[in-house]
């Protein structure tokens, strides 16, 4: 391909191959490829021009040369652009909407005689018209009504100027609100998409771990029991119950076997299912997801909702106002002043894009939210319970002791229990795999398909031998293996304060694995600055032994705390202290956490929580950080903050334009203007960041120093 160089200064470069030599998509392959080379800081590609802007570092300018100049036009990769460069885009366009509405709006005013800009107004106001009419034939007395009428009493008053001005601002304001709900739904599909890494690809010789971005359609997939599934695709063998509620809002979960279509974003609650993919990941269903999310009435926060229905239930009482001022008054120009002034344009706007601007700043600091209601509801909660492994202690727990027992070896024990665990995304889990493979012991697919009992362990036919791992709870009480003098021994001798995980073959122990499980670092002071912001509970839930659940709580200074605790029981707790008056959070990581996360009033889940555990939560924490809990908080309660202002400022500022209009102060036309000046301000107000002025930091809530909060 042929370029030519159009800027060259040390440290920037820009070539030009021609206009639409490449297309958008194969420009975004080229930023990929080029910013690849050693030395790039950035690239930017125009497929418009065919330009490519590339800044770099060092003496690398031969280098970049050299790659361009080895670039072919058939073989040029295509992808689809990153969040950021999306986010980047849909910026400019807001910007170029916006500029474009402004040229025109006063760039006629210049060019175009009276006569023509009065046309033109007549002809734009007919969508308007078109809605206020089609509203009072649905028998709705709403903001489109409002609008409709503001406008023609513009006209009736022979001001055509007011009117495109109204129009105007109106269209400034949609554009705003539709710009932050694409940037909202685009940052929530963007996280969405980063939920499944990997999966199992069926081949003749075994199941074997693919990256996700390797998919092909026709490949055959294999989604166990507490997995997401990764793409859509048919069943064409197994069974399994599938949790559809990101797809359908219907919580209970329904029968899939073969031949029936399972969706990208739904989770395997029990079973397992051989899987068709029919779409890659880059073409499933999340954006449908992250679409739902953004727009489902169910999920809008309640301050929202009662904004919107506050807003439409206002507009008979501006109606009331201008008949009851021009039946006083007899004066059109004053009673036309109640329609020129409403609340339920501001309301009706500023309050939702706050709702939506506050969920995309938690999007910015990688925590999911999937509706606004969610951040309501933390704001109010008192309660907050966690689960212990991988919530509270590390997210990477790591194999402290590995004991053989009845003949085995200790090798043998490792290398068994990581085939196993591998089909099972867990923190206990990957610590065993990780163990394994920090050792070099590779394992076989040796076993029959295996099979998850929640919160207890696992079952199959291993070489022939019935296998089984878990805890204490599910080796010597449900599966009734005996719990011998040698086990109990070892126990009280190597085991203490760790986890264990027992490994059992043909009804006896073979061998058990001690689990360290060091509490977070930022765990502690997290806690105590939750407690500071008002949570009144602060308790831990773990399946763990009396001992190593003692021994976290006393590290992390919690008081509430309880060993043992079955899925049933954690669930039972959160329902306990619902119906005792509390607010409570349940945080958790596991698919025996997702019974206690779909009780809580809130769900959050972690990062390296099972997909079934983020299917069922409300909140995904995308990073590993703790305080991301105090980044939420503090944004919720920023969010109240701010939508309390809103409503202040709407109901005073408009109702001082109103009385000044029917009391002659000024003129409906200046009434009209400062009243969409100031819902344009407002709403533009409402996407400012909440956070950017709150002093929070890793650092200070680590260090336990306090964040500044509203009153």
């Amino acid at each position: 391909m042929k370029y030519k160089i159009v800027y060259d200064k040390p440290g920037k470069l820009r070539v030009r191959f021609g206009q639409y030599v490449f297309t958008k998509k194969q420009g975004y392959g080229l930023e990929e490829t080029l910013a690849k080379i050693a030395g790039v800081v950035s690239v930017e590609a125009n497929s418009a021009n065919g330009g490519i802007l590339i800044r770099y570092k060092g003496g690398i300018r031969s280098s970049l040369l050299d790659a361009l100049g080895s670039l072919k036009r058939k073989e040029l990769p295509e992808k689809e652009p990153t969040e950021p460069v999306r986010m980047k885009e849909a910026n400019r366009e807001f910007l170029f909407r916006i500029a474009k509405m402004a040229i025109w709006h006063y760039g006629k005013r210049i060019f175009l005689p009276m006569d023509i800009r009065r046309i033109l107004s007549y002809g734009k106001a007919v969508k308007f018209f078109y809605k206020g009419l089609d509203a009072l034939l649905s028998g709705k007395l709403n903001v489109d009504v409002l609008d409709a009428s503001s406008i023609a009493c513009a006209f009736l008053q022979g001001s055509s100027q007011t009117a495109s001005s109204i129009m105007f601002m109106l269209g400034i304001t949609d554009a705003l609100e539709e710009h932050t709900r694409k940037q909202t739904v685009s940052a929530l599909e963007n996280s969405l998409s980063l939920q499944v890494e990997n999966v199992w690809l069926v081949t003749d010789s075994g199941d074997v771990k693919i990256p996700v971005r390797d998919i092909q359609i026709g490949d055959h997939l294999r989604v166990q029991s507490g997995s997401m599934v990764p793409v859509d695709g048919t069943v064409i063998s197994g069974e399994a119950m599938v949790n559809e509620s990101s797809l359908t809002g219907e919580s209970a979960a329904v029968r899939r076997t073969k031949g029936h279509t399972v969706y990208a974003g739904t989770a395997l609650e029990e079973g397992s299912v051989v899987i068709s993919v029919m779409k890659t990941a880059g073409e499933s269903r999340v954006h449908d997801i992250a679409k739902m999310i953004d727009e489902s009435e169910a999920l809008k926060a309640g301050v929202q909702s009662k904004a919107e229905a506050l807003a439409d239930s206002i507009v008979p009482f501006s109606f009331l106002a201008f008949a009851t001022t021009f039946l006083f008054t007899g004066n059109f120009t004053k009673a036309a002043a109640a329609l020129m002034v409403d609340y339920s344009c501001a309301l009706k706007l500023s309050i939702p894009i706050s709702v939506v601007s506050a969920m995309k700043e938690a999007a910015d600091h990688r925590i999911l939210i999937k509706g606004g209601k969610y951040l309501e509801a933390f704001e109010a909660a008192d309660t907050i319970i966690f689960d212990k492994t991988g919530t509270l202690t590390s997210a990477s727990p790591q194999v402290a002791k590995v004991i053989p027992l009845n003949g085995y070896e200790r090798s043998e024990v490792l290398k068994d229990a990581a085939c196993l665990e591998e089909h099972f995304p867990h923190s206990v889990a990957r610590a065993i795999v990780n163990q394994a493979l920090k050792e070099e012991l590779v394992h076989k697919e040796e076993h029959a398909t295996v099979e998850y009992v929640v919160a207890h362990g696992i079952s199959t036919s291993l070489r022939g031998k019935n296998a089984k791992i878990g805890s204490s709870h599910y080796i010597f009480e449900d599966e009734k293996i005996p719990y011998t003098d040698e086990i109990r021994r070892v126990e009280n001798s190597e085991m203490e304060g760790l986890s264990v995980i027992y490994m059992a073959v043909d009804g006896s122990v073979v061998g058990m694995i001690g689990i360290e499980d060091p509490v977070r670092n930022d765990a502690k002071a997290v806690l105590k600055e939750l407690r500071r912001q008002g949570f009144e509970h602060i308790i831990m839930m773990t399946g763990d032994g009396e001992g190593a659940a003692k021994r976290a709580a006393d590290a992390l200074g919690i008081t509430e705390y309880y060993s043992q605790v079955l899925p049933e029981d954690k669930a039972e707790m959160v329902n306990k202290l619902k119906k005792a008056g509390h607010k409570v959070v349940m945080v958790g990581d596991g698919i025996n956490d997702s019974p206690a996360l779909a009780s809580a009033d809130v769900s959050i889940a972690m990062r390296d929580s099972s997909d079934l555990a983020r299917q069922v939560a409300d909140i995904t924490l995308l990073s590993e950080d703790l305080t991301d809990l105090v980044v939420l908080r503090t944004l919720s309660r920023k969010l109240m903050v701010r939508t309390q202002n809103n409503y202040r400022f709407i109901i005073g500022f408009n109702t001082g334009l109103m009385a000044a209009g029917i009391f002659g102060l000024m003129t409906s036309q200046t009434t009209s203007i400062l009243h969409n000046l100031s819902t344009m301000l407002l709403s533009g107000i409402s996407t400012r960041p909440f956070l950017n002025d709150s002093g929070l930091s890793e650092k200070s809530i680590v260090q336990g120093n306090a964040v500044p909060l509203p009153d």
